[in-house]
């Protein structure tokens, strides 16, 4: 390694060190204000809580469990389900999106019918799951699906749509068929698309999983939030949410880990992700 890249790798450090240092400073700021307002009535705990009850909440929580059950039970539950309708989600994202991306006959049948679906509020369609499959995870599974799908779907076809042409033409004159051409370089071209949605849409899933749970469950994060919500709880209300954003983030670090190692031949990362790959 020349002296040049020693030093652009020692630059680009400092400036990790440094962004960490910031957010670090920022979340500190935030919780301090938050802390002295609720302290000195500039805005009502009642309504707003304030980070050392939240921290106590947590606590109590973790040592001595919930009504329901363990914490740690009440996160496996909600991950679960998160988990499940992120994977068919995603799955079934990928395939519509890969197919309707490569026959284009397909896509302009089916356009007008996923334009009308993408354009319905599938939130209200939780009550719905819940009638159809009860209070357990399948309801919450479901409501997961239907918010993962079509940011999956969107960016697999438009991954398929921009694949370098030069590269199916060469892989047609070397005698690859439909097939091989779609999984050996459609895919793998559409991979990082596919990667960008996959940031945003692990969030849609635990949006599902919690809001199904919120409306009807018997266990999660989500139920957390009803019963806080039904008894004046309000540290215990911002207390489930603080879970769960720890619970995205650590998802969000394991997607960015994978796709730095599945991109590392790209140079300055896959491109997906700008937020996550800081």
């Amino acid at each position: 390694m020349n002296h040049r890249s020693l030093t652009r790798a020692k630059a680009a450090r400092r400036r990790r060190l440094t962004v960490y240092a910031a957010r670090v400073l920022v979340l500190v700021v935030v919780l301090a204000a938050w802390e002295l307002m609720a302290r000195n009535g500039v805005i009502d705990p009642f309504y707003f809580s304030m980070p050392s009850k939240v921290w106590d909440q947590i606590v109590q929580w973790t040592l001595h469990g919930t009504s329901q059950g363990s914490l740690g039970e009440q996160i496996w539950y909600t991950l679960y389900e998160a988990l499940l309708g992120w994977v068919f989600g995603v799955a079934g994202g990928v395939v519509l999106g890969i197919g309707l991306g490569r026959v284009r006959f397909l896509a302009d049948v089916f356009s007008p019918y996923i334009k009308v679906l993408n354009a319905l509020p599938r939130i209200a369609l939780v009550p719905i799951f819940l009638i159809i499959f009860g209070l357990g995870p399948a309801s919450k599974v479901a409501s997961a699906v239907v918010l993962v799908f079509f940011p999956v779907f969107f960016n697999a076809f438009q991954g398929a749509r921009e694949v370098d042409r030069n590269l199916v033409a060469n892989a047609r004159i070397l005698g690859a068929s439909n097939r091989r051409v779609t999984l050996q370089v459609v895919i793998p071209s559409a991979t990082s698309w596919i990667f960008t949605s996959l940031h945003v849409s692990f969030g849609f899933a635990l949006i599902g999983a919690i809001v199904g749970e919120y409306l009807g469950a018997s266990k999660g994060i989500g139920l957390l939030v009803s019963i806080s919500q039904g008894t004046f709880n309000t540290a215990g209300v911002y207390a489930a949410m603080v879970i769960l954003a720890v619970v995205a983030l650590l998802a969000e670090g394991l997607l960015t880990f994978a796709e730095k190692r599945l991109f590392r031949w790209k140079p300055g990362g896959s491109g997906a992700g700008s937020w996550a790959g800081d």
